[in-house]
């Protein structure tokens, strides 16, 4: 189920919830500095919050996980399931901060910002820009609730007899795509095609999320590694910080990954990844760029759309933030735009087929 989030008109009204005093100020002067922003009020714990959200109807919720009388994640279900709204996780830079992140988003959370644990006042003001934008994104969220796992499996009911010798898959997300890449490998079979790909995610959260996501998959997910093969019934999950890119070696296909510089601000980037296929793969791949902001992923579908391979986007409805998809949809690079839940059966069936 996915809800369009109604947006007041003028400014985003924000609450900002954190135990930290020093982080509520932070994050107050921040937001406040962009004129389409206004910080209505802010919280403690989630106990004060509930209050205030009653209080100040905020547009997006920013929320710290850890809180004193109630933990986020505990706040964030029970505010999803009584009053859905957009929120935005503030996490810490760690393994075990990814891990309830990435719970976070499967709770509802939009999106979420990085905070380091030394010095955190100069490390929110390093990506003022970065936080703000999110924020207003947030306020044209979809809150989405996903469907059970055993619902959206039960999608692709009839197998697909498909080759995955010479079949290559390859999908680029952002805002919301953490989900939407598992629901999608959710419908994937053990022997499926190998599948490539990149989710903008920072560094301490890709292999986390690679485990996550092996975890909800009968295919093995793993963190991409260089020179690593592509085999089937594997999908590869590029390392935050690093693009990943897919490079032919004889009749194989191997990753590669490079520290160089971001493309439309990204490493990893979706349009890297994209344009490295069409190379590698032409016509033998299939690609479906999914929900996120901006616009990286677009030109890499479109290039993807020209060496033959079948594209497709997630459609508007079904997307947290429609954004890169729309962006491919109006270059023209997608073939379909499907709900999330058929773009897995779509993926099986044009691998079997081939490009158009």
């Amino acid at each position: 189920m996915a809800m369009q989030t109604p947006l007041r008109p003028g400014k985003v009204r924000v609450l900002i919830v954190d135990d930290s005093a020093l982080v509520r100020q932070v994050l107050s002067e921040i937001l406040s500095q962009d004129p389409g922003i206004e910080v209505v009020g802010t919280a403690s714990d989630p106990l004060i919050a509930r209050d205030k959200i009653k209080q100040l109807e905020p547009d997006v919720l920013t929320l710290d996980v850890e809180m004193p009388r109630m933990d986020g994640l505990t706040f964030l279900q029970n505010l999803m399931r009584l009053r859905p709204m957009p929120v935005v996780m503030v996490s810490s830079l760690t393994e075990a901060g990814a891990q309830v992140t990435l719970d976070a988003l499967a709770l509802g959370a939009v999106d979420f910002v990085t905070k380091p644990r030394l010095d955190v006042e100069r490390g929110l003001n390093n990506y003022a820009g970065e936080l703000c934008e999110r924020v207003r994104n947030a306020a044209r969220a979809r809150v989405a609730r996903l469907q059970p796992a055993s619902a959206t499996a039960a999608a692709q009911a009839t197998p697909i007899k498909y080759r995955t010798t010479d079949r290559l898959i390859a999908i680029g997300a952002s805002t919301g795509g953490t989900e939407a890449i598992r629901v999608l490998l959710e419908q994937m079979p053990a022997d499926a095609p190998a599948t490539v790909i990149t989710q903008h995610i920072p560094a301490a959260f890709s292999k986390p999320f690679a485990e996550r996501l092996d975890r909800h998959s009968k295919m093995t997910v793993v963190q991409a590694e260089d020179d690593m093969p592509l085999l089937a019934g594997h999908a590869y999950v590029a390392p935050g910080g690093l693009h990943l890119r897919v490079q032919r070696s004889g009749a194989r296909w191997r990753c590669r990954l490079g520290e160089d510089d971001p493309v439309r601000r990204h490493r990893p980037s979706v349009d890297a990844l994209f344009e490295s296929v069409a190379q590698a793969a032409g016509a033998n791949a299939s690609a479906a760029l999914l929900t996120g902001m901006g616009d990286d992923g677009a030109r890499g579908l479109l290039a993807l759309r020209k060496a033959g391979a079948a594209t497709m986007v997630q459609d508007e409805a079904s997307s947290v933030v429609w954004g890169m998809p729309g962006a491919a949809y109006t270059l023209g690079a997608a073939q379909q735009v499907l709900p999330l839940a058929e773009i897995a059966g779509a993926l099986l069936i044009s691998t079997n087929v081939g490009g158009t």
